[in-house]
């Protein structure tokens, strides 16, 4: 892909997070726009689970049910995901055979090869990864790097203003909720 196209990718990115607030949307248009972008197999969003032991699907694209169902992704149990969450860009060559990937086996049965794996980073904080998986051998060239950087630090920033979002709106609810029970008192 020529450096035009991915920064017309990315701005078909930075319009589906500025489309809307709601997580779920958002997310599955960002996988969908990326692996189209990269010519990948597919791409997925986890997200760290609240006792930041796991890494729970947020949505994905090109993936099988089967995959997605293949069990939880354990940080401890994944070397991958074990150097993403310290904000690395990781890179693998081959999901099947390599012992950082936690599901080769999966990996071989979907007909995944190299993976590229990109933090999604609030702040100093790793909140998920964004996965682009590819079938066939692929090592990323540095405009891909930085299109999935920039696709990550856009997503995480998302994410962000959702959970943002849905607190202010939570918040704004109970105050209403409050205000009319005081009223009809």
């Amino acid at each position: 892909m020529k450096e035009k196209d991915y920064f017309l990718a990315l701005y078909d990115v930075v319009k589906v997070i500025n489309a809307s607030l709601e997580m779920t949307t958002v997310l599955d248009e960002i996988v969908k726009a990326v692996a189209l972008a990269m010519g990948a197999k597919a791409c997925s969003i986890r997200l760290l689970d609240s006792r930041k032991k796991a890494l729970i699907m947020g949505a994905s694209y090109g993936l099988s049910k089967g995959y997605i169902r293949k069990g939880p992704v354990l940080i401890k149990e994944s070397g991958l995901d074990q150097k993403a969450m310290t904000g690395q860009l990781i890179w693998i060559k081959n999901a099947q055979t390599d012992p950082g990937f936690q599901y080769g086996a999966g990996a071989k049965a979907e007909g995944i090869k190299s993976v590229i794996v990109v933090p999604l980073k609030v702040e100093k904080n790793v909140i998920g990864v964004l996965r682009v998986y590819t079938d066939k051998i692929r090592e990323f060239n540095e405009q891909e790097t930085k299109f999935m950087e920039s696709v990550a630090n856009l997503s995480a920033l998302a994410l962000e203003n959702a959970r943002l979002h849905q607190a202010l709106k939570t918040n704004y609810e109970l105050l209403i909720a409050h205000k009319y029970r005081l009223d009809d008192n």
